[in-house]
């Protein structure tokens, strides 16, 4: 098996960059952490649109797998999010995401957008708002978003553990990889079946407005229905074929909500690019056999030719579009953890059926802050959020000070890291370095559990669940 030497073996800002340059990658790094008095970057304000962020750090959605059958928190649910309140973020992307419909649930726990769940969705969002009073003493400059979701291909809404997709059109791979009849032409969306399913986000983003969330997030990333939409080239129809087409379900959904639910903001966390599945070879992950789909018409942001390369022409093309429909900000991701998760998150150990790193980890790092450096030089105006930063690990707030100094990002998004370490930011903005003790190594058990049918959470560093308390409090 291929190995890489671990971040957490560096320990200095010397042998880190070290790394880097052996590695020809483009990691920019700040000698000193910086507190907030100190004048840190990191605690500027920002511009949401008409929103004022307190601070640049943001917390990414994660989803726990432990809402009850209803969509409404749990108290595991309830526990996530004052921790993202405690956190000291100033900008939570939509806490995790919510499904706009039963149907539309990746996991049959999934927190739910729908009318039925308005006193869960107002109890989220007060217990993180109260957490954050709290902790900081105040929750000004505090904005909170819902994430809007349908899942789509990677639909599994019972507890019968059986995939139920809803897809945009047939994936000559992915159908094999996840035992879809190709023949089977009901669980493809009909252009009319869409277009009612513009209404539920519109019902959704309302609801949202109504309980008090600053915005709504349009996921678009990470395989599911969005996502899966603006690589439909072979689809026939409205919603496929060329670009206008790919993109018109989402764009339809940004107008419809801006045009019918104006007082909220609007954001897209985006898969910029994404390439074929990835499978464990002799040594380490490969992609899969792709020769007999070439050109390649299954993926968005990337090279048809070569589809392991990837292309930001299209995706830039959305994102300058996407801001003339009223969105307000993005958030940059890449892949899918469902068949390429080290696209997606850089980690050193994969989940249980994931593959081992096909590169040293940080060479996925520098890809993502590379992007969204590009995504930024591309679309001024409109602020960009940052993800990969978890594997980073100690250097991570370095890393965090020195994006956004040097302007290639506008916020630096957190995500599994706030599962073992919720108050990385408020440390960070103290000046007082990472505890070693917390910090997530991507041992992917959060991702790990749920393949295995339990709750997600941090179980090798959260006291929480490593002791099992969390699973003996399971909905």
């Amino acid at each position: 098996m291929a190995s890489y030497p671990k971040v957490a073996q560096l320990r200095t800002v010397e042998r880190f960059s070290q790394r880097v340059q052996e590695l020809g990658c483009n990691i920019p790094i700040e000698e000193k952490l910086l507190s907030a008095e100190q004048g840190s970057p990191l605690a500027q304000p920002l511009s949401m649109g008409k929103l004022l962020i307190g601070n640049r750090w943001v917390i990414h959605p994660m989803e726990g797998w432990d809402a009850n059958h209803d969509g409404s928190p749990s108290p595991l649910t309830l526990r996530r999010w004052k921790n993202f309140g405690e956190s000291g973020a100033k900008w939570i992307w939509g806490g995790e995401a919510a499904a706009v419909r039963p149907d539309g649930r990746a996991n049959p726990r999934q927190t739910m957008a729908i009318p039925s769940n308005r006193v869960g969705l107002h109890q989220l969002l007060t217990t993180l708002t109260d957490a954050h009073r709290q902790k900081m003493g105040s929750s000004d400059g505090l904005i909170v978003g819902l994430q809007l979701t349908h899942s789509g291909r990677f639909c599994k809404p019972n507890d019968n553990k059986r995939w139920e997709p809803r897809i945009m059109y047939h994936h000559p791979i992915l159908d094999e990889k996840y035992g879809i009849d190709t023949q089977n032409s009901a669980i493809v969306w009909t252009d009319e079946q869409l277009d009612d399913l513009i209404g539920d986000y519109v019902q959704a983003a309302k609801l949202a407005a109504e309980v008090g969330y600053h915005f709504v997030d349009v996921k678009a990333c990470h395989g599911y229905l969005l996502h899966e939409s603006l690589s439909s080239h072979t689809r026939p129809g409205r919603y496929g074929g060329d670009y206008k087409g790919r993109t018109r379900l989402l764009r339809s959904i940004i107008r419809a909500v801006r045009a019918e639910v104006p007082k909220i903001e609007i954001g897209v966390r985006l898969s910029l690019c994404d390439m074929p599945p990835f499978r464990q070879g002799a040594e380490h992950g490969e992609p899969v056999d792709y020769t007999h789909c070439l050109p390649y018409q299954f993926a968005f942001g990337c090279n048809p030719d070569l589809p392991t390369e990837l292309s930001i022409r299209e995706p830039v093309q959305l994102l300058q579009d996407l801001k003339l429909d009223g969105v307000s900000a993005f958030n940059i991701t890449l892949g899918s953890p469902y068949y390429n998760p080290h696209l997606q998150r850089p980690a050193i150990f994969p989940p249980s059926d994931g593959y081992q790193p096909p590169e040293d980890p940080l060479v996925g790092v520098a890809r993502h802050l590379k992007l969204c450096r590009d995504v930024r030089e591309a679309v001024p105006g409109v602020p960009i959020v940052g993800s990969g930063y978890t594997y980073l690990q100690e250097f991570l707030p370095l890393v965090a000070q020195a994006t956004v100094r040097n302007g290639w990002v506008d916020a630096v998004g957190l995500g599994r890291m706030v599962l073992s370490y919720p108050e990385m930011p408020v440390d960070s903005l103290a000046g007082k370095a990472p505890s070693r003790k917390l910090i997530c190594r991507t041992f992917s058990e959060c991702t790990t559990a749920p393949r295995q049918g339990r709750i997600s959470g941090c179980y090798p560093l959260d006291p929480f669940y490593k002791s099992g308390e969390a699973e003996q409090m399971s909905p």
